[in-house]
């Protein structure tokens, strides 16, 4: 593309904000158009900046990179993501490939790296970081030969969760009923969905309602 890649970035650390940055404010390709540090500051500067691409930390104080990612790509499907984090966490990879993420890169890649998945990611490629690629293509493989099953994924305190969605009961209503705190639901919510491979509360509540049919 002839114009500059707008990127913006996400992560709720101010220093690792500005390092990002600096990085790509020294390549003439890139233009950092926002700076965001939550799920709900991600969601909004996506929508005011319409970036080519968010580089998207998996863990925010509000929620999860996932949630964000999902939102994001719900509202702004042209809008590329990358998720960068500091290990390779199996869970939390393919829960950002399923939310429609374009990739996965480790914090500890090189910059040379991070900005070379930047310009393929705004092309449109997908990329995932080799050292866990298998790890997909072995979920994906067992997920189309119905090997997996999803609801056996979720932890007990999940399934009461998921129970309690499916009542049509909020995130706050929730945290009352178990004694959580909100943001704590919230994280629930988030990884019960991707588990699940589901994008919207209504969904799991769907999802639930068929299981109990199916006896």
């Amino acid at each position: 593309m002839n114009e500059p890649i707008k990127v913006l970035i996400v992560d709720d650390h101010e220093v690792v904000r500005m390092g990002l940055r600096t990085i790509l404010e020294r390549r003439p390709q890139f233009m950092v158009v926002g700076e965001a540090g939550t799920v709900a500051e991600a969601v909004e500067a996506a929508r005011r900046t319409r970036p080519h691409v968010v580089v998207m930390d998996v863990r925010l104080p509000d929620g999860s990179g996932v949630e964000a990612c999902r939102e994001i790509k719900q509202e702004l499907p042209e809008v590329q993501v990358i998720m960068l984090t500091a290990f390779a966490d199996d869970e939390a990879l393919f829960g950002s490939i399923m939310a429609g993420a374009a990739g996965y890169i480790l914090k500890q890649a090189r910059s040379q790296t991070l900005s070379e998945a930047i310009e393929r990611a705004a092309r449109g490629e997908s990329l995932l970081d080799p050292s866990v690629t298998a790890q997909v293509l072995e979920r994906l493989r067992q997920m189309a030969s119905g090997a997996r099953d999803e609801f056996s994924s979720l932890s007990p305190q999940e399934r009461r969760i998921l129970a309690l969605i499916a009542e049509g009961k909020t995130n706050k209503e929730i945290a009352q009923e178990l004694y959580l705190s909100e943001k704590t639901v919230k994280n629930y919510v988030s990884n019960i969905l991707s588990k699940l491979n589901l994008r919207r509360r209504s969904q799991a509540a769907a999802f639930l309602a068929r299981r109990l049919d199916q006896g």
